[in-house]
């Protein structure tokens, strides 16, 4: 969950930050700009009030001698143009330079400047430049009208480089991203901080449901840290957790004292069938069936309380030799084999696993069993143990019928049994039992179809606790 709730809250962060720095960062650069461009309208104005008192011929054309004014006028643009290396001068209505710096800069044909220039003749200051940009190369063109007796004589234009305020624009900016970033990063930390405060219950809860879910269920959750809600979630868990708990050690108890009760009257029972016996003629198969059945009803009650014991033990984990308990297993099985016509093989090297080694021999007794049980005559029953990343296993293959789909979906529910094979003798809780005792263990048992014919039981076990 953290995986997918931090990104987008990080997302989201980084869509605020965003939402604010782009206007900051435009703002710097309409600011600086701004800046440039009210101080060339003021040099342009004083230009203008120098340019005012330049005297001109009785046509408004410039006299051929230089007058005083005007050369001052000249003075300052050129001393204006050599410390700023900002172009300026001052134009006659016809274009003609009354004073301008340096010597041959000239009005042009068309282009910003020119625009400007026909602007102020209209006795308006030029419109503000668009926004130049760090990675624009343009120039600003700011002009200003001369007015002598309420008439524009002249135009005053500056035609400023821009590198500088682009240069303090890129810093603003860089001072704003660095700004962002470091944000950004504490967004991060708190976003972090914050959904591993809201997770954290959510993780303990989870581990616990699977601790609960493998069979142990005394687990609980530490109702004490996250939100408010996830703490009466925690709460209400160990609620149910309790009362599960309770059920199940009342459906425990039943069973156990149920099998218990009922094994004296049934040992009673059978003595009395066996002294029935001898008062009839040897081979009554009535008798013979009632005994048989006799036995049988001893069989589940026995598993049943094997069954109640297994639900209520806790597992003895030690670090087990797989391989040396499987050719044990294999050797006590191959009488038995070799009774039913069945060759049964291992291929058990040493491979270590956490396992309480009488719970997995008694799982291994019951698969080894019924694969021998169910593989016919010729048949061949192969025991292989393997070690794979964090898991140990002990695979049992089997040549028999072995099982459909919708068998293999029920193998190992208590008392089920396929169809085919109710003949066959047994309770139908040995693998249920198998299952209970090893998920006590955090081991597992498994089954699958055998290729090209039988049945694949794979018990796992932790290689590490």
């Amino acid at each position: 969950m953290r995986t997918r709730l931090l990104p987008l809250l990080i997302v989201l962060m980084a869509a605020v930050l965003l939402a604010l720095g782009v206007p900051l960062a435009v703002s710097v650069a309409a600011a600086q700009q701004q800046r440039v461009v009210v101080d060339r309208i003021d040099d342009t104005a004083r230009f203008a009030a120098l340019a005012q008192f330049v005297t001109d011929g009785p046509d408004g054309s410039p006299r051929a001698s230089t007058d005083e004014r005007r050369e001052t006028l000249s003075r300052e643009l050129t001393s204006y143009y050599g410390v700023y290396g900002i172009r300026a001068g001052v134009f006659y209505r016809n274009a003609s330079a009354m004073a301008n710096a340096p010597g041959d800069w000239v009005l042009p044909k068309s282009g910003e400047v020119r625009e400007a220039f026909q602007e102020a003749l209209l006795s308006r200051r030029s419109h503000d430049p668009e926004q130049v940009w760090p990675w624009q190369r343009s120039r600003l063109v700011v002009a200003s009208p001369v007015i002598r007796d309420g008439d524009v004589v002249a135009v005053v234009v500056t035609d400023s480089p821009t590198g500088a305020m682009r240069s303090r624009i890129l810093r603003g900016w860089l001072f704003i991203g660095a700004g962002e970033i470091a944000a950004m990063l504490l967004a991060v930390g708190a976003a972090l901080r914050l959904t591993g405060w809201v997770l954290k219950p959510v993780r303990v809860l989870d581990a616990t449901t699977h601790d609960i879910a493998t069979g142990r269920l005394k687990s609980r959750v530490a109702a004490a840290g996250g939100p408010p809600e996830l703490r009466r979630l925690a709460r209400s868990f160990n609620e149910m957790a309790d009362n599960v708990e309770d059920v199940l050690e009342q459906q425990r108890a039943f069973i156990a004292d149920a099998s218990h009760q009922l094994r004296n009257p049934l040992s009673a029972l059978l003595l009395r069938i066996e002294l029935l016996a001898l008062e009839l003629p040897e081979g009554n198969e009535e008798i013979a069936s009632v005994r048989t059945e006799g036995k049988r009803l001893a069989q589940v009650l026995d598993d049943l309380l094997d069954l109640a014991l297994a639900e209520h033990a806790e597992a003895d984990l030690r670090l087990t030799d797989l391989g040396r308990l499987a050719t044990e297993r294999v050797a006590a099985w191959s009488p038995s084999a070799e009774a039913r016509g069945v060759r049964l093989v291992g291929d058990c090297p040493p491979t270590t696993g956490w396992a309480d080694p009488v719970t997995l021999s008694s799982a291994l007794d019951a698969v080894i069993d019924n694969a021998v049980k169910f593989t016919p005559d010729g048949g061949t029953v192969e025991v292989t143990v393997r070690a794979a990343g964090d898991t140990s296993t002990v695979v049992v293959t089997d040549t028999g019928p072995g099982l459909t789909d919708e068998e293999l979906a029920r193998v190992g529910d208590r008392f089920w049994r396929s169809g085919r094979h109710q003949n066959v003798k047994g309770s139908g809780l040995g693998l249920s039992i198998s299952r209970t005792l090893l998920a006590a263990g955090g081991g597992s048992i498994s089954y699958d179809h055998h290729e090209p014919r039988g049945l694949r039981v794979t018990v796992s076990v932790p290689r590490s606790t």
